[in-house]
C-alpha cells in the first residue's frame, strides 16, 4: 500500500512539473521571449503553442510568495513541488500483479454490447500485421507483410455494412500506399494532422500525407540502422519514438530528423529488441515491451528508464504494452495488468 501511494504521489508530482513547464513556456512566449520559450519547449517537450491564461504564472508566483510569507510566520513552510532537484519518477525496480478484487468498483451506467458480425472489407496479399485508427476516428490504416498500406474511410465501412446500399458497391479503401521494400511492422497517425507514419523491416520510417488523393509514396523518410518494429508519435506531434531491434528506444525530432538516445541505459541482454513502444496520452511517460520479456517505463522528458518490470509473462517475450488514460496502469500483451509498486 505504501509503495502504491508513493507511485501515485510521483505521478501527481509529474503532472505538476508538466503544468509548470507549460506556464513557463507560455509566459516567455507571451512576453516576446521567443528564443527562450523555444529552448524551454524543446528541452521539456512542451508544445510551443500551449494555451495558458495571460500572466497566470505571475499570478501564481505572487500568491505563492504571499502564502510562503504567511507560512514562515507560522513556522509551517512547505512546497507542493517538494525538492525540485529530485527526479520526477522513482527508479527502484519491482512489480506486482494486480488483484482486481481489491480495486474499488466504480458504478456507472453501461450499455450492452450489440451483436457483431464480421464482413469482408478488403484484403492484403499477405499477413496484415498492424492496424491503427486516426485520432478523429475517420480513418483506419492497415499495414501488411506484402509491404503495402491500405487506408480505409470509416464512414464508407459503415455504409458498406448497411443491409441495402442503393448506390452500388461501396469501396471503403480510399488509398493504397506502396513505398516499403519489406514488411510493415507498425503504423501511427500524427495527433494533429493528416500524416500517417509507418515503420518497417527495411529499417525506415515513412511519412504519408493522406490528404493528397494521388499520393502513393512517402513524402519524407527517416532511415534507421535497425529493423523498425514499432512507432509512436509524441502527443505534441513534434517527436517520434521508434522501437527497433536495438534495445534502446530511438527518439526522433521529426523537424530535424535528429535521433536521441537515453543517457541512462538499463542493463539489457542480447535479446532486448523492442516489440512495441507507446507514449502515454500526455507524453509524460512511454513504455516498451521487449523480446526479453521486460516491460520498461521511461520518463517522457528526460528519456531515462525509471522502472523495469521483469518476467511480466514468466519466460515469454512481451509483445505489446499500452497505458490506460490515467497513466496508472500499463496494459501488457492484452492479457495482464501490471502495476508498478
Amino acid at each position: 500500500m505504501e509503495n502504491s501511494s508513493s507511485w501515485e504521489q510521483t505521478l501527481q508530482d509529474g503532472k505538476l512539473y508538466r503544468h509548470l513547464n507549460s506556464l513557463i513556456v507560455a509566459h516567455l512566449r507571451d512576453n516576446n521571449l521567443t528564443q527562450a520559450a523555444s529552448a524551454v519547449a524543446s528541452a521539456t517537450m512542451t508544445p510551443l503553442n500551449v494555451e495558458a491564461p495571460p500572466n497566470k504564472l505571475l499570478e501564481l508566483v505572487a500568491k505563492g510568495l504571499a502564502v510562503e510569507k504567511d507560512d514562515v510566520f507560522k513556522g509551517t513552510l512547505s512546497s507542493p513541488f517538494g525538492d525540485l532537484g529530485a527526479p520526477v519518477l522513482p527508479s527502484q525496480p519491482g512489480s506486482t500483479v494486480v488483484d482486481f478484487s481489491a480495486v474499488p468498483d466504480i458504478k456507472g451506467s453501461s450499455k450492452g454490447f450489440p451483436k457483431h458480425e464480421t464482413r469482408h472489407l478488403s484484403e492484403h496479399k499477405n499477413i496484415a500485421r498492424c492496424a491503427r485508427f486516426s485520432p478523429d476516428g475517420k480513418f483506419v490504416a492497415t499495414g501488411s507483410a506484402d509491404t503495402s498500406i491500405k487506408l480505409f474511410e470509416v464512414s464508407k465501412i459503415k455504409q458498406m455494412l448497411l443491409p441495402d446500399t442503393k448506390d452500388g458497391p461501396v469501396r471503403p479503401v480510399i488509398r493504397t500506399f506502396y513505398d516499403h521494400t519489406q514488411p510493415i511492422n507498425d503504423l501511427d497517425f500524427h495527433p494533429q494532422g493528416t500524416i500517417l507514419v509507418s515503420g518497417a523491416k527495411d529499417q525506415t520510417m515513412k511519412f504519408f500525407d493522406i490528404s493528397k488523393t494521388n499520393a502513393k509514396r512517402a513524402y519524407r523518410v527517416i532511415q534507421d540502422t535497425h529493423n523498425v518494429r514499432s512507432v509512436s508519435f509524441h502527443p505534441s506531434g513534434d517527436f517520434l519514438l521508434a522501437g527497433t531491434d536495438h534495445a534502446i528506444p530511438h527518439l526522433y525530432d521529426i523537424n530535424t530528423f535528429q535521433c536521441y538516445l537515453s543517457a541512462n541505459v538499463p542493463e539489457v541482454g542480447p535479446n532486448g529488441a523492442i516489440n512495441q513502444v507507446r507514449y502515454s496520452c500526455t507524453g509524460a511517460m512511454y513504455v516498451t515491451a521487449s523480446k526479453d520479456g521486460v516491460i520498461r517505463l521511461w520518463d517522457g522528458i528526460t528519456a531515462n528508464c525509471v522502472r523495469s518490470i521483469t518476467g511480466a509473462h514468466g519466460t515469454a517475450e512481451a509483445t505489446s504494452a499500452i497505458f490506460t488514460k490515467d497513466e496508472r496502469w500499463p496494459l501488457v500483451n492484452l492479457l495482464h495488468f501490471a502495476k508498478v509498486s
